[in-house]
């Protein structure tokens, strides 16, 4: 594959992926044709252009910039995201992680420049040298992608559709659109007979009549919240099932519903309040079938309810964090199907994803507070937290009814550790820790101390460091926090009791020294060894598997007659009796 600096892209390669149409380069590289004015996937159907007039382009939004707009034949804006951004760390990385995340429509490029500790012109300079785009063309892109989607998977008022993509103006969506497409906004077309663009399984639908027909999936919802069906891309094959299950083995009381129909709610927190997602886990075809089919992409059936349309954008990107939607499946099989202890789980579990925090501040506490009990009491509580700590909404239209909003930092910090211990039932030493890593992610306006930044365009290697200084919390919960709340796909922790029976090594350095060839994806190999051991063990989610899936103490625990010493506490290193139980 590719570098991503598009002064070094390797023309020959691009141009055999081009030439073979090979979908395993969608979205990591797009062909420009000089002669015709458009950009396409590689694999687009198209005859294959003249080698002198191809250009080839590290993002859509370089191509824009550039002057070319969309094919209308293999629709390039449709192809999924890519997770090639989030395995590097530096400037330009960080800032395309922000600006995925809608940090452009919240503060503009002067606020994500803070944000980074830069100038404007620097990230300015970085971005074009790195993706071949300014950080406003790549928001428009961006914007301008989501509004075309949204234009063929529903009957919204093409006003609302901007809106709801993250436009300023009228004005600015339809000149937006004409350079991104060719054509304005009302001359793309809609589909609402469910129909998709190359290679993918189904788009969304919407009723024709939305103000009179209630069963509308953009109908007012019953506390008149607007609500939205749409249809999320992802590469084939996707493992439903195997996400269902981690997200029904992590639910929470109060922010996640797993039904008995197959189907999950779960809680989402947006700049308005708190939304909610319905996934229909039954309209999702088997990885088996996917690939039988030979489909590309698969579509994710979802049901969004919003305190506002101009919560679509952060609510969506926070849905394909959760579910992991921009993962490149390929890519994974490339780096780790060699393995021979990864390659017989790879086959009998293909599309399997690597999950995300919808919340990163709610995943770090949650992390702490499931730190040896079982998955049980740790579901139980977070609850609690969440509970009594909820982050107050912005306005009563951010309420979702029966669900609640993710926990305040600055609430918990402020708690006596005492009264935590009583509200929450934690040792002494948890809630110190917990009420620790509060006060890091609240900051101290006090002593000019920023809040702790664990979202998905933080500095890994800072937010490891401070994590790290906090007592209580060692490499093996950072690790943890790293994976899911950092998005960071080489996350592994190595310490984890699992792994290291998976791997039959003894301590932490022979499994990194083991893990070195499943790099730059070690947290999709780990997510593939806590499958498999979890599956050995009957399914996820019973009470007495451990959190972070560290298997039972009575298995790892021999007898005091024997006097065998106490384990150690993997993050804090004293000695513990795993056989104590949670004090409520």
């Amino acid at each position: 594959m590719p570098s991503l600096h598009p002064s070094t892209l390797d023309f020959e390669a691009c141009y055999r992926a081009a030439s073979g149409r090979d979908a395993r380069w969608d979205g990591r590289v797009y062909l420009a044709v000089t002669s015709t004015g458009i950009y396409c996937r590689p694999s687009c159907p198209a005859r294959k252009p003249r080698r002198e007039n191809c250009r080839f382009f590290p993002s859509a939004a370089a191509c824009v910039a550039a002057g070319f707009r969309a094919c209308k034949r293999c629709r390039p804006e449709a192809v999924p995201g890519t997770r090639d951004w989030d395995i590097r760390n530096d400037l330009a990385a960080r800032a395309v992680r922000r600006i995925r995340d809608g940090a452009i429509d919240l503060g503009g490029v002067a606020g994500l420049a803070r944000e980074l500790a830069v100038s404007e012109r620097h990230l300015r300079r970085t971005l074009i040298e790195e993706v071949g785009a300014s950080p406003l063309q790549l928001a428009r892109t961006r914007r301008a992608h989501a509004a075309r989607a949204l234009i063929e998977e529903t009957e919204l008022p093409l006003a609302d559709i901007a809106f709801a993509a993250g436009f300023g103006s009228i004005r600015q969506f339809g000149d937006t659109m004409r350079e991104e497409f060719g054509v304005a906004p009302s001359a793309l077309q809609r589909r609402p007979d469910g129909a998709a663009g190359s290679g993918s399984q189904g788009s969304g639908s919407a009723e024709l009549d939305p103000a009179t027909d209630t069963s509308s999936p953009y109908a007012p919802a019953s506390d008149e919240r607007p609500r939205l069906a749409l249809r999320l891309r992802t590469r084939a094959p996707f493992s439903g099932a195997g996400v269902r299950a981690f997200l029904a083995a992590h639910a929470i009381p109060g922010r996640d519903l797993i039904e008995a129909d197959g189907a999950s709610s779960h809680a989402l927190d947006v700049p308005g309040g708190t939304a909610v997602v319905r996934i229909d886990w039954n309209e999702v075809p088997p990885p088996t079938e996917q690939l039988a089919s030979g489909a590309s992409v698969v579509g994710i059936p979802i049901t969004l309810t919003l305190p506002s349309l101009a919560d679509t954008m952060p609510a969506i990107q926070r849905i394909r964090r959760l579910l992991d939607l921009d993962a490149d499946p390929a890519q994974v099989s490339d780096a780790l199907g060699d393995d021979p202890r990864l390659q017989p789980i790879m086959l009998r579990k293909p599309g399997l994803r690597l999950p995300g925090a919808r919340n990163s501040v709610e995943f770090a506490l949650g992390t702490v507070l499931g730190q040896q009990v079982s998955l049980a009491a740790a579901r139980t509580i977070q609850g609690r937290l969440a509970a009594h700590f909820e982050t107050p909404p912005p306005s009563p239209a951010g309420i979702a009814p029966g669900f609640r909003g993710a926990p305040d930092a600055v609430l918990v910090a402020a708690t006596p550790a005492e009264e935590l211990r009583e509200r929450l039932g934690l040792t002494r030493a948890r809630a110190a820790t917990l009420q620790a890593l509060a006060a890091a992610l609240a900051g101290s306006e006090a002593v000019a101390k920023p809040p702790l930044d664990l979202g998905p365009g933080a500095d890994r290697d800072r937010a490891r460091a401070e994590l790290l200084a906090i007592r209580g919390i060692g490499p093996w919960t950072v690790e943890l926090i790293a994976m899911r709340a950092l998005g960071d796909p080489d996350a592994f922790p190595a310490g984890d009791l699992i792994l290291r029976r998976a791997l039959g090594v003894e301590n932490d350095r022979q499994a990194h020294t083991l893990a070195q060839s499943w790099r730059p994806y070690r947290g999709y190999a780990t997510q593939y060894l806590w499958s498999d051991f979890l599956e050995s063990l009957g399914g996820l989610g019973r009470p007495q598997e451990r959190k972070h899936h560290e298997p039972r103490t009575t298995q790892l625990y021999r007898d005091r007659r024997c006097r065998a010493p106490l384990p150690r506490d993997l993050d804090t290193g004293r000695r513990c009796d795993p056989r104590r139980r949670l004090r409520d």
